[in-house]
């Protein structure tokens, strides 16, 4: 098993259910929290502790960000049409999945090791795949199962039936709508947002997209039609009614609340990142997109990064991309890039024309998976002994093992109940007669909920962690070596 260190906990509350869910993961907590002093102020952080007036992240965010890694899913008129973007006018007629079937997708992400699934229930071409009221441009109007299927209904039964959580993505921006742009628009979606909120059950990612305003078929008027990215579509209504019905969901977008969009669409965070975002400041489109792979240190709301990316070139599926599946190895360094930087990994699969996950795109992520839980199946600091000492500022913790071991990576997690509080830190090894720095290859700066390294292999019967800089006492909680 696995031996998790503990620094400090701040919130003896938190802490136990920290513990309870270490526990069901089998892993053994060694606590030296003494070592440091323990702050039994709660998450009222005082002046003393160093950490006053920073975010601390809601409960149902620390579950979120436990999940890792979840599968997105592209799948409309787009995918019979070889677009990514439709425009709006395309006839409901031509979505006709033939052996479409929810519990194959379910499956390959089980396998996959996500956690959890988000549907493009409507993208920017306004295409419903469930059977919504207030709009014919859906799935009943289509030759599929004769106009009564419902997928959304189909993928959240899978998810229950296999225990994968369920999430839905709703384009802001519809090309199909005569009225969007205007009033009425937003009474309407309003509508499809509650639609999806109290018909599926349990949502535990609530999607909505940046992109927004632009030319389309708008009812046939075929126009470009601008709004105000920021003010038009009333988002604090639109979270409300979220929270309303799905208390625990975590709403994305480029400022959050729940989680943010991390940039860009490769998969991957800053080695430096933050969970902290300038709350008032950042909203859906927001164009300085180049500041969320790091988040703002000096951010007043928890808001951790995702990181999506396809297993394509393209977001829907494109049969000239089947060539162009990313291997397993270029899955792992997305990883590392993602759930190793203190943020998810969103990973698409354009289900393809039969409604089927292709079976390239499901080898490569089973594979992928497999490689990530052999690298780190041992942990080689399980045995050892764990020591903690303060210096002047500098908190170093050492693991001593009975013989040497030879390690390439290297796993640091803080307790986030108790916030991100990490600002720098490095990694040294007792070479026999001192201590010298292990070289990471990128900056060691932030921690987060997790920091995987990549190192040239050392081999050493000592290891230290060394945290040079951090708002208070550091809250690590586990540190591996593979």
């Amino acid at each position: 098993m696995m031996s998790v260190f503990c620094i400090a906990i701040a919130h003896i509350s938190s802490f136990f259910s920290y513990l309870c869910i270490m526990k069901r993961k089998g892993l053994w907590l060694l606590l030296l929290a003494a070592c440091i002093g323990m702050n039994a102020q709660g998450r009222e952080m005082t002046d003393e502790d160093g950490y006053a007036g920073k975010p601390l992240p809601a409960p149902c965010q620390v579950a979120w960000q436990q999940m890792e890694t979840y599968a997105f899913v592209h799948f409309g008129l787009n995918t019979f049409t070889d677009q990514e973007w439709g425009y709006g006018d395309v006839s409901p007629e031509r979505f006709n999945p033939a052996r479409l079937d929810c519990e194959q997708w379910v499956r390959t992400f089980v396998a996959a090791g996500m956690k959890g699934v988000i549907i493009t229930a409507k993208h920017h071409d306004g295409f419903c795949l469930w059977p919504s009221k207030y709009t014919d441009y859906s799935i009943a109007r289509s030759p599929y199962k004769n106009g009564k299927g419902d997928i959304l209904r189909e993928l959240s039964d899978a998810c229950h039936k296999y225990g994968l959580r369920f999430g839905v993505y709703l384009s802001p921006w519809d090309r199909h709508q005569s009225s969007y742009g205007a009033a009425e628009y937003l009474t309407y979606y309003r509508h499809q947002l509650e639609e999806l909120l109290t018909q599926y059950g349990d949502i535990f990612e609530m999607w909505f997209d940046g992109a927004n305003g632009g030319d389309g078929w708008y009812g046939g008027a075929k126009e470009k039609r601008k709004i105000d990215r920021r003010t038009y579509y009333d988002f604090p209504t639109l979270f409300a009614l979220v929270k309303k019905h799905q208390p625990e969901a975590i709403i994305f977008s480029d400022g959050g609340p729940g989680c943010r969009w991390v940039g860009n669409e490769k998969g991957f965070a800053h080695e430096t990142n933050w969970a902290f975002l300038r709350g008032k400041e950042v909203y859906p489109g927001y164009p300085k997109f180049q500041e969320l792979p790091s988040g703002h240190e000096d951010g007043d709301q928890w808001t951790a990064a995702e990181c999506d990316v396809s297993i394509r070139p393209g977001w829907f599926y494109h049969e000239k991309e089947d060539s162009q599946v990313k291997t397993p190895e270029e899955l792992e360094d997305i990883y590392y890039k993602s759930v190793g930087r203190n943020a998810t990994m969103l990973l698409n699969f354009p289900v393809n024309r039969d409604g089927l996950v292709s079976k390239t795109d499901s080898a490569n992520a089973v594979r992928f998976h497999q490689k990530i839980e052999r690298t780190f199946a041992h942990n080689l600091l399980a045995k050892a002994k764990a020591s903690i000492k303060k210096t002047d500022s500098r908190h170093v913790i050492t693991y001593s093992a009975r013989h040497a071991f030879t390690f390439s990576r290297i796993i640091l997690q803080e307790d986030i109940t108790q916030g991100q509080r990490v600002r720098s830190f490095h990694v040294e090894y007792w070479n026999g007669g001192k201590w010298m720095p292990i070289p990471c290859g990128e900056e060691t700066t932030t921690i987060g909920y997790k920091r995987i390294l990549r190192l040239r292999a050392t081999t050493a019967k000592k290891l230290r962690i060394v945290i040079d800089n951090s708002y208070g006492a550091p809250q690590i909680c586990f540190v591996g070596a593979y």
